[in-house]
């Protein structure tokens, strides 16, 4: 392979400008990656090839005419849950879907910085579940290891950046969807402000819970594409002070307090912390008391933020419903949490919205004391294909709980967390812990996250598609991955 595809976006940009490659052949390489990793990983859903390169080719004139925008000429995937122009959007889901005749809001504003959209990532139905499997498009595998799940729901994007297919994508976060497959595939995955990037055609995405977000393999990468997908419409419903994510990467953040928090929210259900998650994260927090933070145990007060999620998840799948062309066909879990969804939809979900400020301040008490909160992303390694795809809906979300009990707090709250390489399993599979803050502050998160980055250097390490384990052959580990 040719070095200016084994870069990452940032110095894919730069190598475009520069004039070592050109879109069409970074596009070309993108495409035939995919193609090759279709049938083990089978990362995507929709596979934009002829329109793809004559984006490309547009590209290159734009390029050799001297026209410079922050992504002109990348090739860059997105999430099944947002609409290209001229594809799709079946979020998961089996059914003839319409094709969509325009670009949603975050998609238009990745072509307005001139990216390629190759294609759009797997999902499971509705983005529920944190595993990315289903009828509609088969089982999404983890290039760290065949066997296991990538995670979900945003898994289809984070095993395409993982193996190497697009250097980053746009994946979406209602309970972790974005923290939890980037925890589990080595990758940055940044869960931003609500309303960062807009939801738009919706004003917002289930009830406020659901944000989308950046995979990518450093943080200067995933802040770079945040950058580049943000900013509003005028018809959403939260619309954050504008920021700029990429010069925090390079900023060093100061001598930070933070919070290591081992404890998950409230939830009724049995889950316990896996041993080697705990010392990864642990690690993670040694590492960042060297580089001089003060690092103290300290939990936030979660209260009832558990009560509030049920009502604003269920009737987002209930409302995503009616957009279905034959329910019939959706996962009995799916009809049963619409089900749940009308019966929640009205008063409950209208108490819920009504509790975030008070959760705001109960939960944002501990940034009185504290810079960062740092936790585990997920509190089990990932699990292997099939492990939750029969199970009943009770079962199910027993199961997901006892996975995944520390993302989802913060899509209740609607503030920003990344998630962060933490280490292996003694097979290989990758852990991820979170660092999370208050409002509107995503620099911070970012700046700390580049700082540790620059300490462990994890983008030096590449999966093996096929293989049991991590590989540490830089881009030969990475080629080994994708051809």
């Amino acid at each position: 392979m040719s070095r200016p595809l084994s870069q990452g976006l940032a110095e894919q940009v730069r190598a475009l400008a520069d004039g070592e490659v050109t879109s069409r052949q970074l596009v070309e390489r993108s495409l035939a990656r995919i193609e090759a990793a279709q049938p083990t990983l089978n990362a995507f859903r929709r596979i934009r090839v002829d329109a793809a390169l004559a984006e490309a080719d547009a590209a290159d004139r734009s390029l050799a005419a001297g026209e410079r925008l922050p992504l002109l000429g990348v090739p860059v995937a997105v999430k099944d849950d947002m609409d290209v122009g001229g594809e799709p959007t079946a979020f998961g889901c089996p059914g003839d879907f319409p094709v969509k005749t325009t670009d949603s809001e975050a998609v238009r504003r990745l072509r307005v910085a001139g990216a390629v959209v190759v294609g759009k990532t797997n999902t499971p139905e509705l983005g529920q579940w944190p595993f990315t499997e289903g009828p509609a498009f088969g089982d999404t595998r983890n290039p760290w290891h065949l066997d296991y799940t990538p995670g979900g729901s945003s898994g289809g994007a984070a095993a395409a950046v993982a193996a190497g297919l697009v250097p980053a994508a746009l994946g979406s976060d209602g309970a972790g969807s974005v923290r939890i497959p980037a925890a589990w595939t080595h990758l940055v995955g940044v869960k931003p402000q609500r309303g960062r990037i807009s939801s738009w055609p919706d004003e917002e995405a289930f009830n406020g819970i659901t944000g989308i977000g950046p995979l990518a393999r450093t943080v200067a990468d995933a802040a770079l594409l945040l950058d580049a997908a943000s900013g509003s419409h005028p018809g959403d419903l939260h619309q954050p002070p504008p920021l700029r994510m990429l010069p925090a990467a390079g900023r060093d953040p100061g001598r930070l307090r933070i919070a290591l928090s081992l404890r998950p929210a409230f939830t009724g259900t049995p889950k316990s912390l896996h041993p080697r998650v705990r010392s990864a994260v642990t690690d993670v927090a040694e590492r960042l008391a060297a580089l001089g933070h003060e690092v103290t145990e300290a939990d936030p007060k979660y209260g009832p933020v558990g009560l509030t999620f049920l009502p604003r998840a269920t009737a987002g799948v209930r409302d995503w419903c009616t957009r279905v062309p034959d329910q019939a066909l959706l996962d009995p879990r799916t009809r049963s949490a619409a089900r749940l969804g009308r019966l929640l939809g009205g008063g409950p979900l209208r108490i819920a919205r009504a509790a975030e400020a008070g959760l705001h301040a109960r939960v944002g008490a501990i940034f009185r004391r504290f810079d960062v909160v740092l936790t585990p992303t997920t509190a089990l390694p990932p699990p292997r294909v099939g492990t939750m795809i029969a199970l009943s809906g009770w079962r199910t979300d027993r199961a997901m709980i006892a996975a995944c009990p520390y993302a989802w707090p913060w899509n209740v709250l609607g503030w920003p967390g990344v998630n962060v390489p933490a280490g292996f399993t003694e097979d290989g599979l990758p852990l991820g812990a979170q660092l999370l803050g208050p409002g509107n502050s995503e620099p911070l998160l970012i700046s700390l996250a580049a700082q540790l980055e620059a300490d462990r250097r994890w983008y030096e390490q590449w999966p093996g598609l096929g293989g049991t384990g991590r590989d540490h052959g830089g881009d030969s580990g990475r080629s080994a991955a994708v051809v």
